[in-house]
């Protein structure tokens, strides 16, 4: 037992009054994993307990039901059944069967790439069990060879549904995050989707895997893996490993097609043209029951249950013994001998105990040194995993990052490549996301001012639209926005580092044009980004001489006037003049109403009364400004008559 197992106080205690735990199996991210012992029906289980910090987050606690009713609704050979759920005081916990055996990583940890016959046996029975989970509605996307489990009795199951949500939930957003990013499709990374076609790609890039001993991408930092998901094809697996079957490469090409609509639609598809790629190269998938194995056979032709046996030493027969067969009196033989030599061993023992139990205490005991695995990269649940795996201890210390995504480690202090004792701490740097900021009110103040604000929190100024008003002095904050949402920021509020806010700022008023000549007033509206609309209005004016721009038609009280807008000019036609006509030989009347018509006022000089102006005999003979003359619209203009 490690020494974090020795002091985990979750070690000897009984749960609901039916589960005694005994040993620690997996610590993650959302639970750990124990043994335990069913004292009710007397049999071994795995027991999945929430980890006490997530218990009070209803999302994590949903989540984690989920798994279990997620696992439950599939009765299938092929994948880890779940026996019961609960909780028990502050703890949330689920019991699945107990499986004892490696996963597919180990395995591939341990013997690099598969055969093709060993890669036919696993993922028979493992696209087997998800056509099942699809069939169901359910959806794994969580599908990596850390969650496929060899059993010692030769069974493949899928585990781990933690993350599994019914096949209509497509939306994942930020939970894309929580899959292992070498197995996540185009999809999730572009757009957050995930549905069955989602599984199927994580099944052909683990088929890669299997057959190459790599994966298809690598990079430094997730987000270049992510890259190559959403913008590369994988490669054929026979360009790398030469020699695998052509059917191969086409089941690992069509399951892994960027585009979701040209992947097998779901489990069931895929199974029915792994079936016939099987029949075709004369290698159908093995029963996963099978016999005891007392020699192991060469790695190349043992299937999966069989290698699961050699690779974790259970390969022991357990039937009854003949006290007579040959083998037997062999054994009774060997032991006479041993027994007689046990003088000679003790005597070697204790001259070799001190460097013996050295070399114990620093190969494998205590002392022993691991090196430090490359974290950095990893969700901190795959990097706990594996530090976990080495006896070390993980410890968390978290950090706001704009370039690296919430959940991801970004740094691990011993690094890697490190030489370390077991039981050492690594201290795992794990992103938070970007770090949250409150604003002031934003309205009303200057936009240099503001900017400086924006680069100190590391925020951006998206767009900024310019609107003239007239009582708001230039480059003042109008209002704010988030450009991510929408959401209204004038008067301040909470955001987030990385996140951009369009600005509406006062352009000041518009600049004042009257008395300009057209081409002028063009001009200075251009300085401002303004136009002069095609539509132009006409006025007389005294002061501005024809042909000049007398001023611009104001907006309307609901109309706003931006940069870029277009304006309208009111232009001069002079002042408004009128020629006195020739109005000799008229009568009075007549001459009067003419004069009146073009605008003048009129005074006339007579002794004759108005009443008898119209008198045919009665005409003007002349006129104040003379006849000929042009004068203002308006102005008096004084007839003469012969008497």
């Amino acid at each position: 037992m490690t020494t974090s197992q020795q002091t985990d106080p979750m070690i000897g205690r009984l749960i609901d009054d039916r589960y005694e735990v005994r040993s620690r199996i997996a610590r993650g991210g959302m639970a750990t994993v124990y043994l335990a012992t069913d004292l009710r029906l007397e049999r071994r289980v795995a027991i999945k307990i929430m980890h006490g910090h997530l218990s009070d987050d209803s999302n994590f606690t949903s989540r984690f039901v989920q798994e279990a009713r997620s696992a439950a609704r599939l009765a299938n050979p092929h994948v880890v059944s779940v026996f019961d759920q609960g909780q028990d005081s502050d703890m949330t916990y689920l019991v699945m069967e107990h499986l004892p055996g490696i996963t597919v990583r180990e395995l591939l940890r341990d013997h690099g790439r598969l055969t093709p016959r060993q890669v036919v046996d696993i993922m028979d029975a493992v696209v087997t069990g998800l056509a099942a989970a699809h069939r169901a509605g359910i959806v794994h996307r969580d599908l990596k060879p850390e969650n496929v489990l060899l059993a010692d009795d030769g069974r493949i199951k899928i585990g781990d549904f933690g993350l599994a949500r019914a096949a209509s939930a497509n939306t994942a957003t930020g939970q894309a995050l929580l899959g292992t990013i070498a197995y996540l499709s185009p999809e999730l990374v572009t757009r957050g989707i995930a549905d069955k076609r989602s599984d199927i790609y994580a099944l052909g890039i683990m088929m890669y895997e299997m057959l190459t001993g790599e994966q298809p991408y690598k990079g430094e930092q997730p987000m270049q893996i992510a890259y190559q998901h959403a913008n590369e094809s994988v490669p054929r697996p026979s360009a790398l490993v030469p020699g695998i079957p052509d059917e191969f490469d086409d089941l690992v090409l069509w399951t892994t097609e960027r585009n979701p609509d040209e992947r097998p639609a779901d489990a069931s598809e895929l199974l029915e043209r792994l079936r016939e790629v099987e029949n075709t190269l004369g290698m159908p998938a093995t029963n996963t029951s099978h016999a005891t194995m007392l020699m192991p056979a060469p790695l190349e032709s043992q299937s999966p249950a069989e290698l699961t046996r050699v690779l974790t030493s259970q390969a022991v027969a357990t039937g009854p013994v003949d006290a007579d067969d040959a083998p037997t009196v062999l054994g009774r033989q060997s032991n006479a001998r041993r027994r007689r030599g046990y003088w000679l061993l003790a005597l070697i023992l204790l001259l070799t105990a001190g460097s013996v139990g050295t070399g114990l205490y620093f190969g494998a005991g205590p002392g022993a040194q691991v090196a430090i695995p490359t974290v950095v990269g990893s969700s901190v649940e795959d990097a706990d995993a594996a530090l976990e795996e080495l006896e070390l201890v993980p410890a968390h210390a978290q950090v706001y990052s704009l370039e690296v995504a919430p959940g991801m480690v970004m740094d691990a202090k011993p690094g890697a490549g490190a030489s370390v004792a077991r039981g050492t701490t690594v201290t795992l740097t794990v992103s938070q996301g970007p770090q949250p900021v409150t604003l002031g009110v934003l309205a009303g103040r200057p936009l240099p001012e503001v900017q400086a604000e924006f680069d100190q929190n590391k925020l951006t100024v998206g767009a900024v639209t310019k609107n003239f008003v007239a009582d708001i002095p230039a480059d003042t904050i109008i209002s704010a926005s988030r450009q991510s949402d929408g959401g209204d920021m004038s008067q301040g509020g909470d955001t987030a580092q990385g996140q951009t806010i369009d600005l509406v700022v006062s352009a000041g008023p518009i600049p004042d044009v009257a008395g300009q000549t057209l081409e002028n007033a063009t001009t200075t509206l251009a300085t401002v980004n303004l136009g002069v609309g095609e539509k132009k209005q006409s006025q007389f004016s005294d002061s501005v001489p024809a042909g000049d721009v007398i001023g611009i038609v104001p907006p309307a009280a609901d109309q706003t006037i931006t940069e870029g807008s277009q304006i309208t000019l009111i232009i001069s036609k002079g002042p408004d003049v009128v020629t006195v006509p020739d109005l000799a030989g008229k009568n009075i009347a007549d001459a009067k109403a003419a004069l009146e018509q073009l605008g003048f006022t009129v005074k006339v000089t007579t002794i004759v009364p108005e009443n008898a102006w119209n008198l045919p005999g009665l005409t003007v003979t002349g006129s104040d400004p003379a006849a000929g003359t042009a004068i203002k619209r308006g102005a008096t203009v004084t007839i003469t008559a012969n008497i």
